[in-house]
């Protein structure tokens, strides 16, 4: 059963099929491995009853000979901003801690309704507002690459050569796992799951796919439905999806993708389903080098996969060839005052009396709300709000958020350009470096860091273009390096292609669950 845990949708969906498994049993193995991960804190909630009813239905419809598809009986996750019936919907805030939607998210329904078995609401930044995973109510999620847990429970498929992972001389340093999306990533990473979703703002499921060897990905904006997700930015937000491999990333976007009549924001026509081949021509691909992505602090390891996965490009009888973004600098800067707009405008409803925490508190109007929004929001949080609402004045509205607003369609175009001119696909780093260690990455302010993480990954959420974090090696340290490809909206088909030509190419090495007593 070990092993079963390690391997694809595709794999598993096989042995269900020929009933070699049954889905409780691979339920019930994803279970009690989330107890063993528990270390590591992927899961706010790990939701064992819900878990089993969903596997015990897959039963039945196996014994029928009358599977759903390929995601029947299959273990996924979600993160805890996606709203599922009945159970806590946090958002890792003591502000919703106590909420329970009376609905599901779309994509979920979607994913129920194929027969996927959920195994638990993942951890976040509190709502969603981080890169590392470590601004959660309930505590930081943990990197699996680089822990004591590593070598004690895993090895290294056949699909790379063993390396060894750096110690870490202080007991409880460790690995940050990326963010916001930390805990979905961790999820995917350590077997308890086979895919998860996370979501997407400015890098928030590419990051964390980068820093623990996973493919992240991103879909175009309006692609998939937003409802049920509880935003962080409106025009910016994405439904993300980790998975092992771009096929099984595929298979949960082709579950989850489409037109939805509760979201107006999604594309109102019949999405259709991308299927891989399994021999790829890239040959006639024109492929860009944008320089404005080699910034200061970027690791000679990166820059080296960088440049290796551009020369096996041109190999390959790809084109690859220098282009530039010119607006890339100010991106940044403008996707950080959209994002504190829409956290003001989003995170007003939270006030004691609509939604969410209610302070004891019954002097005035003013002060239950003073009162219910200091204790229901960490620091992170309040403090965007209290920019953005600064941004959005009388005052300041022209000078801040119209700006804005009038840059972000300038790095839109700087995109468009590119695609006029026939580049197919963009190959730039996801992230500057490998995960960083929890201790050095504090040292800075989340504002910061945040400027620093999602440098690579949040012009393409500005643009609304799909992209796609892919690994491709480890590190002299034993941690994943990852790159990112981006492409033209609505070319999912393009992109998933080159991506899945890099993971044959590269051939990521793959972890393995040993110890098969752990999981009798």
């Amino acid at each position: 059963m070990n092993k079963l845990l390690s391997i694809s949708i595709k794999e598993v969906n096989q042995k269900i099929y020929g009933s070699a498994v049954r889905p409780s049993e691979i339920c019930k193995a994803s279970i009690k491995l989330t107890s063993i991960v528990k270390p590591l804190n992927a899961y706010i909630t790990v939701t064992s009853d819900v878990a089993e009813e969903q596997a015990s239905a897959a039963d039945e419809r196996q014994q029928k000979n009358s599977l759903l598809g390929q995601l029947d009986g299959i273990p996924i996750a979600i993160k805890d901003n996606y709203c599922v019936k009945g159970k806590p919907t946090t958002c890792a805030s003591r502000m919703l801690a106590n909420f329970s939607p009376g609905y599901n998210a779309t994509v979920y329904e979607k994913l129920r309704m194929q027969g996927a078995v959920l195994i638990g609401k993942t951890n976040l930044d509190e709502f969603a507002m981080g890169s590392g995973t470590v601004d959660s109510l309930y505590g930081p999620t943990k990197n699996l690459w680089g822990s004591e847990m590593l070598p004690e429970f895993y090895s290294y498929g056949s699909d790379g050569s063993q390396v060894t992972t750096r110690k870490l001389h202080e007991k409880d340093a460790w690995h940050i796992a990326g963010g916001s999306s930390g805990g979905s990533a961790v999820a995917v990473a350590t077997g308890t799951c086979y895919a998860a979703l996370g979501s997407d703002t400015g890098g928030s499921t590419r990051n964390p796919a980068s820093y623990c060897g996973l493919v992240g990905l991103k879909p175009t904006y309006g692609l998939v439905s937003r409802y049920g997700l509880i935003p962080l930015l409106n025009s910016m937000d994405v439904p993300g999806i980790f998975a092992r491999t771009v096929d099984d990333a595929v298979l949960i976007l082709n579950a989850i993708a489409g037109p939805d009549q509760a979201d107006p924001t999604t594309v109102q026509r019949e999405y259709v389903p991308i299927n891989l081949s399994e021999t790829i021509d890239i040959s006639n691909l024109r492929i860009g080098i944008p320089k404005e992505y080699g910034v200061q602090g970027i690791s000679e390891e990166i820059e080296g996969c960088w440049a290796k996965v551009s020369h096996l490009l041109e190999e390959a009888g790809a084109s690859v060839v220098p282009v530039s973004l010119p607006h890339t600098d100010y991106s940044i800067v403008c996707y950080s005052v959209l994002n504190r707009c829409d956290v003001a405008s989003n995170l007003a409803c939270y006030d004691g009396i609509e939604y969410g925490h209610r302070a004891d508190e019954w002097g005035s109007a003013h002060e239950l709300y003073k009162k219910t929004r200091s204790e229901g929001f960490n620091d992170v949080v309040k403090s965007r709000i209290l920019v953005g609402n600064y941004f959005l004045l009388a005052e300041n509205y022209e000078e801040y958020y119209v700006k804005a607003m009038k840059m972000r369609r300038l790095i839109a175009q700087d995109f468009d350009v590119l695609w006029n001119n026939n580049v197919d696909l963009l190959l730039t780093p996801t992230t500057l470096t490998e995960a960083p260690i929890y201790d050095e990455f504090v040292q800075l302010d989340n504002q910061t860091q945040c400027l620093i993480q999602d440098h690579c990954t949040q012009p393409a959420n500005m643009a609304g273009l799909p992209a796609i974090n892919v690994p491709i090696e480890l590190s002299r340290e034993g941690l994943p390096l990852s790159l990112q490809l981006m492409a033209p909206l609505f070319h999912e088909q393009r992109l998933l292609t080159v991506a899945k030509w890099i993971e044959q190419t590269v051939r990521f090495p793959r972890l393995e669950l040993k110890n098969s007593c752990l999981l009798e």
